[in-house]
């Protein structure tokens, strides 16, 4: 099976393609010769336009097409897929504290947002590749993994636990949970019902260059960004929390891969991640900061956050079987290069980091760089 006919052009549509992973993506297709990228993003994150801007500056840079949009409206979606043989949906609202402030806000992007992505789909004449970007959220609290705490971090009671499987029972905890949750199963039953090509990675934390973290979401930057700045963390618990970290590069490696092996990836789930071997508690990354950087992180402690999980790790083994990926780059280099990212656009991030809840610093003027975007 494939997403076009052998040979001929792929036209690739990226939703939420300005954003840390989108354009991480759209980089990594800008390079391929066969592939014409079209970005679909409303621009509505703070500090995505210079993601636009860098991609722009890639010996590529004028390869891509920008069309800003708001993925409810379905009119727009649909113009923007016309063409396409290649749909990857990440735009979305990304974090669980903002679901919770804007439930209405989170369901209309989240759930009509891919609904409408799935209903261009289904009517274009092209019957592209939808490839969805879900979330770890979907299985709630993964109340069916009893845990305890073992020094700095919560561990599984069951010493064979190797992380969560894409058999695990789903449990939507938070409006987040919630809206994500009927997007993933809305892909499936496309998948089923109209035969639609989909892949659907349900995500733990993605980390690396071009995230702009705050605390409410990209919490691995947020961390570093905070600690290189002076800036005290908020942190929300007890700090045993663990999750598996991947780095976006690996990330990119996966999409792409799980695209080339359609035969026996399309129609299916994968648990995305950095797996056992990259699991970490807040505790932990906080003092694996401290020793890269030589700084010792201002810590605020508050109470747990709706719907965070205390533990989980990804299952990775079901992506490794169908298409021989493997995450490359460990936690340290993770950090390496958020930090190496910092170091080359501090000014930049200085102006588009801050807490959540706070407002950063105004960036500079976009209209110089959004009129570039639009008349290319």
């Amino acid at each position: 099976m494939a997403a076009h006919t052998q040979g001929s052009p792929r036209r690739v549509l990226i939703t939420g393609g300005a954003g840390f992973i989108g354009s991480n993506l759209a980089a990594r297709f800008m390079q391929q010769a066969d592939a014409h990228v079209t970005i679909f993003d409303d621009l509505s994150r703070r500090g995505v336009e210079h993601n636009l801007a860098w991609l722009r500056s890639l010996p590529a840079g004028q390869a891509f097409r920008f069309l800003q949009g708001d993925i409810r409206d379905a009119v727009q979606v649909a113009e923007a897929a016309t063409d396409a043989t290649e749909i990857y949906h990440l735009a979305a609202q990304v974090a669980v504290t903002s679901s919770v402030v804007e439930p209405r806000t989170d369901f209309e992007v989240n759930a009509l947002g891919t609904f409408n992505v799935l209903e261009a789909a289904r009517l274009s004449q092209r019957h592209p590749l939808v490839f969805f970007t879900s979330t770890n959220k979907v299985y709630g609290g993964l109340e069916t993994v009893p845990v305890h705490v073992e020094g700095s971090a919560y561990q599984a009671d069951d010493v064979e636990f190797r992380g969560a499987r894409e058999d695990t029972p789903l449990d939507f905890h938070s409006p987040y949970g919630c809206s994500k949750g009927a997007a993933d199963q809305y892909v499936r039953d496309y998948a089923r019902i109209y035969r639609l090509k989909t892949i659907v990675f349900r995500m733990s934390c993605i980390a690396g260059p071009r995230q702009f973290g705050n605390e409410d979401q990209g919490w691995v930057a947020h961390f570093l960004y905070s600690v290189l700045a002076g800036r005290p963390i908020t942190i929300y618990g007890n700090g045993r929390q663990v999750r598996d970290i991947l780095h976006v590069d690996d990330l990119v490696d996966a999409i792409d891969l799980a695209r080339l092996n359609l035969d026996v990836t399309a129609g299916e789930i994968y648990n995305l991640g950095g797996g056992m071997q990259q699991a970490a508690s807040v505790a932990q990354m906080l003092a694996s900061i401290e020793q890269q950087t030589g700084i010792a992180p201002l810590c605020n402690y508050d109470e747990a956050r709706p719907g965070d999980q205390p533990l989980y790790i990804s299952d990775i083994e079901k992506i490794k079987a169908a298409t021989g990926w493997s995450p490359r780059k460990n936690l340290t280099e993770i950090l390496s290069d958020i930090e190496a990212f910092w170091d080359h656009n501090r000014e930049l991030i200085g102006t588009v980091h801050a807490p959540f809840g706070q407002a950063a610093p105004p960036t500079q003027p976009t209209a110089d760089v959004l009129a570039n975007e639009v008349a290319s």
